[in-house]
C-alpha cells in the first residue's frame, strides 16, 4: 500500500494557505522529518504547560492551559505540513514512513499523560492513571490500524476519537478548564473532559478491531 494511500484524510490539505505555506516550507528548503520532529517539541511544551498547571496559581494555571491548547494545535500543524512537504513537493525519504508514524505516538503520550498530571496538583490522585490511560489508548488505535495495513487491509482511520478527534477535544478541555477561575473550579472540566477521551479512544479501539476481522473474515 503507498504512502498516500495511507493518508488521513483531511479537508484543510486542500485550503490555500495550507497549500501556499507547505510550499514555502518546501522552498525553505525544510524536511519532512524535521517538521516531524518539530512536532514532538510542541508537544513536550504543552505537556509541560498542561502538567505544571495544577500546581500554579489560578491566572497562572489559565495561562498554561491556554499553551497547552495553542501546542496541540501547531503540533497537528506539523502533522499536516510534514506530509504535504513530503508528498506534494516530493521530498519523501527512505525513513519517512518512521518519521510520519513514530513521533505521533510520543506526542500523544506526553500530551494526554501530561494534562493528567495537571489534575494531580489539583487533589485527584486519579490523575496520572486517567491520563496514561488515555495514552496507552491513544496509541494502542494506531497500532491497530497498522496492525491491519500488515495484514493486507485498508488503513482503518474512523473514530470516534481518531487522532483529530482526541487532540481537538483535549484543546477544547483545556480552554474550558481556564475558566475554572471564573468559577473556582478545581479540575472538574479537566476530568471530565480525559474521562471522556478515555472512553471514546477506548472505542475506537474496539471498533477498528471488529472492522479489521470483519475485513479479514470477508476476504478470500
Amino acid at each position: 500500500m503507498s504512502e498516500i494511500e495511507n493518508r488521513r484524510p483531511l479537508k484543510v490539505r486542500d485550503t490555500a494557505f495550507a497549500r501556499r505555506f507547505a510550499a514555502r516550507l518546501a522552498a525553505a528548503k525544510i524536511r519532512p522529518n524535521q517538521i516531524s520532529a518539530m512536532s514532538v517539541v510542541f508537544a513536550a511544551v504543552g505537556a509541560a504547560a498542561a502538567g505544571g498547571s495544577g500546581f500554579a496559581p489560578p491566572l497562572v494555571r489559565s495561562l498554561l492551559l491556554i499553551l497547552a491548547a495553542a501546542c496541540i494545535q501547531a503540533r497537528l500543524l506539523c502533522n499536516l505540513f510534514d506530509g504535504m512537504v513530503a508528498v506534494e513537493h516530493g521530498q519523501a525519504s527512505k525513513t519517512g514512513g518512521i518519521w510520519n508514524e513514530l513521533p505521533d505516538r510520543f506526542a500523544d503520550a506526553l500530551l494526554l499523560a501530561g494534562a493528567g498530571y495537571g489534575l494531580i496538583g489539583l487533589g485527584w490522585s486519579i490523575g496520572q492513571g486517567l491520563g496514561w490511560t488515555c495514552a496507552v489508548l491513544a496509541v494502542l488505535t494506531a497500532y491497530v490500524r497498522e496492525l491491519g495495513r500488515g495484514l493486507g487491509q485498508p488503513a482503518d482511520f474512523s473514530g470516534p476519537m481518531a487522532k483529530q478527534h482526541r487532540m481537538a477535544a483535549l484543546t477544547a478541555t483545556l480552554l474550558i478548564s481556564a475558566l475554572d477561575p471564573l468559577w473556582d473550579g478545581a479540575g472538574q472540566a479537566l476530568l471530565i473532559g480525559l474521562t471522556i477521551i478515555a472512553v471514546g479512544t477506548a472505542w475506537t479501539v474496539v471498533r477498528r478491531v471488529r472492522k479489521l476481522a470483519a475485513g479479514l473474515n470477508a476476504g478470500p
